[in-house]
């Protein structure tokens, strides 16, 4: 049978967060917008849909740009990530990234990881390489989607267990979708998530202990 354990990218499996670091390269008065949303939402004061299509269009982010966050995503990976990956793998754990982050950033450091399956935003490009749009269906890209995901993933994989990791709210949201939610806090810590999970780490060193079979 099979175990999923689901991951969060951004801020999880590595210390950035890929959207601030695209308005980073589109200038500092793109940067300070999209960062104050981005927090707002992953602290659960905004809904990820009020922001989600406002901060690609204040970005507009290249293929170019996209590439350049994937680098970024493998550069920063959570120290100990790769060997609790491995060792979860070796116990017949089946990891995914599920995120709300770009899945041609996130695929080099799901490569680095071992991690076949990515659920995340398809972005799309004009022939130039300049921003054309983005897959708006993705559950991911609203609140309560990444809920919406684990319950996609159990039907079609129907999975003895599911177990999602994650250090935002918008990860929470996919609680009741789980057999375990576990917050993440080793970059940042945010209060619900520490009162809400069933389990809470600094470290993804200390996920092969919370799930030993």
């Amino acid at each position: 049978m099979v175990k999923l354990i689901c991951f969060d990218c951004d801020g999880t499996l590595s210390a950035v967060e890929g959207v601030d670091e695209l308005a980073r390269m589109a200038g500092p008065q793109a940067f300070a917008q999209v960062e104050e949303m981005t927090s707002a939402a992953m602290n659960g004061e905004l809904r990820l849909e009020q922001v989600f299509a406002r901060r690609l269009e204040i970005i507009r982010p290249t293929r170019d740009a996209l590439a350049a966050v994937g680098r970024l995503y493998v550069e920063t990976v959570e120290p100990s990530a790769q060997a609790a990956i491995a060792t979860l793998v070796a116990r017949g754990w089946t990891p995914v990234v599920v995120s709300a982050g770009y899945r041609l950033s996130i695929r080099p450091l799901a490569d680095l990881l071992g991690i076949a399956r990515v659920e995340a935003v398809d972005v799309y490009f004009e022939q130039d390489g300049s921003f054309r749009g983005y897959d708006a269906a993705f559950p991911a890209t609203r609140s309560g989607g990444k809920a919406e995901v684990l319950r996609r993933l159990r039907g079609e994989l129907r999975p003895e267990r599911v177990v999602m990791v994650g250090d935002g709210v918008s990860d929470l949201e996919a609680k009741p979708a789980a057999d375990l939610f576990v917050g993440f806090g080793r970059y940042a810590v945010r209060e619900r998530v520490v009162r809400e999970a069933g389990a809470f780490i600094r470290s993804l060193a200390e996920l092969p202990q919370l799930l030993p079979g």
